[in-house]
């Protein structure tokens, strides 16, 4: 994959204890030899196969309900597997606050998400989110190249996103909400990654339940038309697989092997790759500016090098 410095990543150490204990996927030595670049890439990929089962549900479905069914069926998959309660109670005292807090940042990013591109087009919501991790790589980019490579990047997502500061004011509060949560959500992601103890993966799954509990009041009644009509509970499970299920495993996959600084950069490859499932799967051909915004983020991920 292009992508931070390749032979750094292949020398990186083996996944911290916080990966490792349990019954984590990471246990598995086949998982600890995979680069942690590719865990990200396959995120990237599942995180915009969500929105093609939401499209079914905004027709049928408000966005809060939206946002409840997509938590609601990650945490029952989540407990299912993992059955995460087994090991929150062992945890210590901060760990179990950061486990706590990162549900509660998910149920909220989730609705505030929702709720804003309901109001407005998805490249200003999908600009001003990418503020966030731009500043977090800013905060860690302690080199030349690696304060050029985030300027690519920035330069590229501004570009792909096609900022139009046009629409309800409500809906830029919403964006520049989940912009902040998004950053905690790195943030508080990287910790129950790298803290130790139970498996990041378990720390995630109960972090979900928590998300569904939280985010219960909120969207219920709008979910409630999906419990009659099969068709859209079965999309409602699939965004809840493809949006939060297998990128955020592949997150604590990655994040348990990359600096912060590093996946905040990366996350700039998203609008690209949304750009590229737009052309293959809708047949969406990108335009000259979108090309070369897609080469200004590649060039902004090949330039940077790992802490």
């Amino acid at each position: 994959m292009v992508g931070c410095d390749y032979a750094s990543a292949m020398k990186l150490a083996p996944l911290p204890a916080a990966v490792q204990s349990g019954k984590s996927p990471a246990d598995s030595v086949a998982v600890n030899r995979i680069p942690p670049h590719a865990y990200f890439l396959i995120s990237a990929v599942f995180h915009y196969l969500g929105p093609a089962f939401a499209v079914l549900l905004f027709a049928h479905v408000e966005p809060l309900g939206v946002a409840w069914l997509r938590i609601a069926s990650a945490a029952a998959i989540f407990a299912a597997w993992r059955r995460p309660w087994r090991y929150y109670h062992a945890l210590p005292a901060p760990a179990r606050r950061n486990v706590l807090m990162l549900g509660s940042v998910l149920a909220l990013m989730n609705i505030c998400f929702y709720l804003a591109i309901d109001r407005l087009p998805l490249g200003t919501v999908g600009a001003i989110e990418f503020i966030g991790p731009i500043g977090l790589a800013a905060v860690g980019a302690r080199s030349g190249r690696n304060l050029g490579a985030l300027a690519l990047a920035a330069a590229g997502v501004y570009v792909l996103t096609d900022v139009r500061f046009a629409g309800q004011p409500l809906g830029f509060a919403f964006a520049f909400a989940d912009c902040g949560l998004f950053v905690l959500y790195i943030i508080l992601g990287h910790r129950i990654a790298a803290d130790g103890g139970a498996a990041g993966i378990d720390r995630l799954g109960f972090a979900m339940l928590i998300a569904m509990v939280a985010a219960l009041p909120i969207g219920i009644r709008e979910a409630l038309p999906a419990f009659v009509s099969p068709l859209l509970l079965a999309a409602g499970i699939g965004v809840g697989i493809s949006s939060s299920v297998i990128p955020y495993v592949c997150d604590q996959l990655a994040m348990a092997r990359l600096p912060r600084a590093t996946f905040a950069l990366l996350l700039s490859l998203l609008p690209a790759m949304a750009s590229l499932i737009g052309a293959v799967v809708l047949h969406q051909l990108p335009t000259a500016a979108e090309v070369g915004g897609v080469a200004l983020v590649a060039g902004g991920v090949v330039l940077h090098r790992s802490a």
